[in-house]
């Protein structure tokens, strides 16, 4: 099989999706996971573009890094010289060893957005690819809009490649830009230029506006293209674009093309969740092969299943990719569910306990309580059934009030009464809540007895009311993320007071805490 080249443009193509704003500092630190990871290509951006890209190509050029950077740019301006324009001389600067450039494909748009001849278009291509070769640079030629051109005019869309190619490009790239072909489309374009053009190095790059993009990309291979452009998590415009990171496990545990070692692909996961990271994104849960519940199991046949041949519900071992097999939690559990998930925290549950544990699961859902996201509730359960399991607190009183006084503005303030060992602890805190102010004074009653607490830190919370008719009495479910480190937690309560429903929730938060962190589980 062909070797397939990767082409990460997650630094420009990605940065365009709304939401997303990378500092020098994000990119760079981007630049080198992915270098350490063996991408083979990393579109930096489009130099002269602003400020920040100026400084991120001086210090990008300056990392060594294992892995080939290109710039991003177009053909040169109509009717103006290469040696005049401003985009090309900028392209040079930024000092990357292989160049992009953008040229039109689609004799639609060559007279409606470049306001110029199809001929003057083939020489702008054909100029600027000759003239970025004089400079000694590896010239990559994405033609805009190509299976569209194609479809409208097939000899000019060809002829556009052909005048790349003749200039010496090194890659010529087939650019489903507005992203709404279908597979078999593109298999059968990318089919006839391979035909048309044999000798030609091809690759493809792929918008996601019908949910396509992963799709056509590997169509785009199995008809000749050995290079896939692409973005991490799929990042992009609109939609978002081809996604590098299930394009990868596709083309080499799918198709069996040689991409990178089968040891990089351990790291898919952590580098997914690491660009979502510094995004400032929150990373899909439902991502394949690298999401959360990628390799979630909530059905309690599935588990059954699952517990004597894992390869019944799994399309993949999900080590391969560096995720991991995990049994969801709900009223639709068996006890195989919870006996899989112990198992993978390294504690042996019997049938008679993970028959207890799932009754308490299900009269608790009964109540408004879910435990799909809140496994460190679920984890609690499984400790607690342990003979030697002691609580490390327990609630004696607490009290909440809440006030807004002319000139004071809004006040919040709590009490708490716990119990640790024989020890009985009272303390008071404000907060900007009634929840934080609660908060607070647990944690002032818990971390002198343990220290651990100091790491802690709320990382969310969230409130969803569970029925609607009922008005201001209806019950309340409160998920808590905690977090230490880079180890996030959450945890569950329910009630038709959300106070109480937010304490359950604390309570167990603060508690899975002490035992996590204190034992180094």
């Amino acid at each position: 099989m062909n070797p397939i080249l990767l082409y990460d443009t997650t630094l420009r193509d990605g940065s365009q999706r709304e939401d997303i704003s990378f500092s020098v500092e994000d990119k760079l630190s981007i630049v080198n996971r992915l270098a350490a990871f063996g991408m083979h290509y990393i579109e930096c951006g489009w130099p002269g573009s602003n400020p920040k890209d100026a400084e991120f190509f001086a210090r990008a050029n300056r990392l060594n890094v294992p892995v080939r950077l290109a710039a991003f740019g177009r053909t040169r301006n109509a009717h103006k010289l290469c040696d005049d324009d401003a985009n090309l001389q900028a392209l040079v600067v930024a000092g990357t060893p292989a160049v992009t450039l953008v040229g039109k494909a689609w004799d639609y748009h060559v007279r409606h957005v470049l306001s110029t001849t199809s001929e003057e278009n083939l020489a702008m291509i054909a100029d600027s690819v000759a003239w970025m070769k004089a400079q000694g640079r590896e010239v990559i030629f994405d033609a805009e809009h190509f299976y569209d051109g194609f479809l409208a005019n097939s000899e000019y869309a060809l002829a556009t490649l052909r005048a790349a190619a003749e200039a010496g490009a090194d890659w010529l790239v087939l650019c489903e830009t507005n992203g709404g072909k279908l597979p078999w489309e593109m298999e059968a374009i990318t089919r006839e230029v391979a035909t048309r053009l044999p000798g030609a190095r091809i690759g493809v790059h792929c918008h996601n506006d019908t949910g396509c993009a992963v799709a056509n990309s590997l169509a785009a291979v199995r008809s000749g293209a050995t290079m896939v452009q692409g973005t991490i998590n799929g990042y992009g415009e609109r939609v978002g674009n081809a996604d590098l990171v299930t394009i990868l496990p596709n083309l080499q545990l799918k198709m069996g093309h040689p991409v990178l070692p089968d040891d990089r692909l351990l790291e898919l996961t952590t580098l997914s969740r690491f660009v979502a990271e510094v995004a400032n994104l929150k990373h899909d849960d439902h991502q394949p092969y690298t999401g959360h519940s990628a390799f979630a199991h909530k059905g309690g046949i599935h588990v059954a299943a699952i517990l004597k041949s894992p390869d019944t519900y799994q399309h993949i071992d999900p080590e391969r990719v560096g995720n991991v097999m995990r049994s969801v939690t709900s009223e639709l559990s068996g006890r195989g569910n919870l006996q899989l998930q112990a198992r993978r925290l390294g504690l042996n549950l019997d049938n008679e306990a993970a028959q207890h544990v799932l009754g308490q699961i299900k009269r608790l859902e009964h109540e408004g309580f879910t435990f799909e996201a809140a496994e460190a509730s679920v984890e609690l359960m499984f400790h607690r059934l342990r003979a030697d399991y002691r609580r490390p607190f327990e609630l004696l009183d607490y009290f909440v009030i809440t006030e807004r006084r002319h000139g004071r503005g809004l006040l919040a303030e709590a009490t708490v009464k716990v119990k640790v060992g024989e020890t009985t602890k009272f303390t008071a805190a404000e907060g900007n809540g009634p929840v934080n102010a609660l908060a607070s004074a647990l944690y002032s009653a818990l971390v002198e007895d343990y220290p651990v607490l100091r790491s802690v830190r709320l990382a969310d919370y969230k409130v969803r009311i569970l029925s609607g008719s009922a008005g201001t009495a209806a019950n309340t479910r409160v998920l808590i993320d905690f977090q230490s480190g880079t180890d996030v937690w959450t945890t569950v309560g329910a009630n038709a007071n959300i106070i109480e429903a937010s304490w359950r929730a604390l309570s167990d938060s603060m508690e899975y805490a002490i035992v996590r962190l204190r034992d180094g589980n």
